[in-house]
């Protein structure tokens, strides 16, 4: 079952046209305190309208809006009385729709761009008469609707942003929830706050609650399940169930012995500390292990990870079920889980929920999504606002198959210890620079089937290199490689090198995504 927000929340419904900003949209507006949901642009006015939304904003998209097939927007959305913001081909679409011009003026522009404001307006009030703003267009509006006035102009687009305050619409051709658009955050405050009249209210504090509420009204005097896995959303997933219902929830923790150094105690004693939860450890090390040994090719590694924790999990939950009667199992999906997977409003789907996907069709559990509606970002501040620790709410990324995809090679006990010691020495020294929250994930890599000769104690060593790659990104779906400074990666290296002696190289790969991905296998 969905875990929506409680009503009395404004709601911004975002119509994705196509964009790879709209996710970023949503995140923008909830940044400012008030709940968004994306809608598809192939959603009727009616549709739309059903979700009672208190402001639309219309994203980006890859078209021309006047192209054959080119996704339109009934105007009959801009006269229901509901405040709209266009945003770059939404801007477009609004204008065609309100009977403005929009034309290929011969000058595309993208990237960063000036924009110069000639008329401030509401929404450009007290700004810079100019502005570095990111564009992506190849079409402008060349004359605005009746009844709006122009408010600033670029080399390549006439007219580049918007309003009609009356009718509670404005636009601009830009991003402004790019973080390379100045005043991008401002501008779109000034749509919410003070174009469309709503309240800053979405906080982490009404967040928890509010699930509290809904948890104790799904559930009622039955019993629960979560699957811990040691990272974040699962954690503040089964959190925040504790929080509603206390001892009818027993969480299972399934330790593969493929996590890092301190995880797998964390999870068991740590976590039981702060939330007193009813805890299961299955542990399974020599089971992944042995069905591991000799494995070289990522892919069945992955599958036999998979494979296991499925089978072990099963096994758990029937005996747990057997004992306690379980109706309710706890998932710790998010909201880009649930766009990404279709969202149940005709959204494209990109990929199929994977928390626990996989699991029997007999297992038969009603589902409690309490992170369903959040981003990762608010799942760390209903973390942090759940008395969870720093280190376990602001936990980077960490694959389900664990350390086994970060050996290049067979997997082993031997070959375990050592990265989870370079590991843990990488993310201590990155941890006392205060850096943790400017990387976005930090894998450690150990070419295990690599040897490459050094000098260790005057003496001629043939040991592994380890990798480092640190890198920086808002969504995982592109990345760049974190610019660490040589100061802290000499000390990483050194230390690793004397700490770790099986290692005498440390690199690292200062490789981009795409062409390359997070992880290497």
């Amino acid at each position: 079952m969905a875990q929506a927000p409680a009503q009395q929340h404004d709601l911004v419904v975002v119509i994705d046209f196509g964009a790879q900003y709209a996710q970023l949209i949503a995140r923008r507006v909830r940044e400012a305190k008030v709940y968004s949901e994306i809608m598809p642009h192939t959603a009727t006015v009616e549709q739309v309208l059903a979700k009672k939304p208190a402001a639309i904003i219309l994203s980006g998209g890859p078209q021309s809006v006047y192209a054959e097939g080119a996704p339109q927007v009934d105007p009959a959305l801009f006269t229901a009385g509901v405040p709209a913001f266009g945003i770059c081909y939404g801007f477009q679409a609004m204008a065609n729709a309100l009977g403005g011009t929009v034309a290929r003026t011969g000058l595309s522009e993208f990237g960063r761009t000036p924009v110069a404001v000639t008329e401030p307006g509401c929404l450009l009030r007290a700004m810079p008469s100019t502005m570095n703003i990111w564009m992506s267009h190849g079409d402008s509006v060349s004359h605005a609707p009746e009844g709006f006035t122009a408010l600033a102009h670029t080399a390549g687009a006439p007219v580049a942003a918007f309003e009609n305050v009356d009718a509670r619409l404005a636009g601009v051709q830009w991003h402004p929830e790019v973080m390379h658009s100045e005043q991008g955050q401002a501008i779109l405050e000034r749509f919410l706050f003070e174009i469309a009249g709503l309240k800053a209210d979405w906080t982490s504090a009404n967040i928890v609650e509010e699930q509290v509420e809904l948890i104790r009204e799904q559930v009622g005097d039955k019993r629960v399940m979560c699957a811990l896995s040691g990272g974040v959303d699962s954690a503040v997933a089964a959190a925040l169930v504790q929080r509603a219902i206390g001892d009818q929830l027993t969480c299972v923790f399934v330790d593969h012995g493929l996590l890092r150094e301190g995880e797998a105690e964390q999870v068991k004693k740590g976590f039981v500390e702060i939330t007193g939860v009813d805890l299961v450890v299955a542990d399974e090390r020599e089971r992944f292990l042995g069905h591991l040994a000799g494995v070289t090719d990522p892919e069945t590694k992955r599958k036999i990870i998979g494979r296991e924790f499925i089978r072990t999990f099963e096994a758990t939950a029937r005996k747990l079920n057997d004992d306690k009667d379980i109706e309710f199992l706890v998932q710790g999906t998010l909201y880009p889980d649930v766009v990404e997977s279709g969202g149940g409003e005709g959204a494209s789907n990109i990929k199929s929920h994977h928390n626990v996907g996989g699991l029997p069709d007999d297992l038969q559990f009603s589902l409690i999504e309490p992170l369903r509606t959040l981003f990762k970002d608010e799942v760390r501040a209903v973390g942090a606002e759940l008395g969870l620790p720093e280190s376990m709410v602001w936990r980077q990324p960490f694959p389900g198959p664990g350390l086994a995809i970060r050996i290049i090679g067979a997997v082993d006990e031997e070959r375990l210890a050592i990265l989870r010691r370079a590991d843990a020495i990488a993310r201590e020294e990155l941890t006392k620079a205060g850096l943790d929250r400017d990387i976005w994930q930090f894998p450690v890599v150990l070419l295990a089937d690599v040897r490459s000769v050094g000098v260790q104690g005057d003496g001629r060593t043939y040991g592994h290199p380890i990798v480092l790659r640190p890198v920086t990104s808002e969504d995982a779906m592109t990345a760049d490689w974190g610019r660490l400074p040589y100061d802290l990666l000499e000390q990483m290296s050194t230390r690793i090198t004397n700490e770790v002696r099986e290692v005498n190289r440390v690199v690292v790969d200062v490789t981009s995504k795409p062409p390359g991905t997070i992880e290497w296998e």
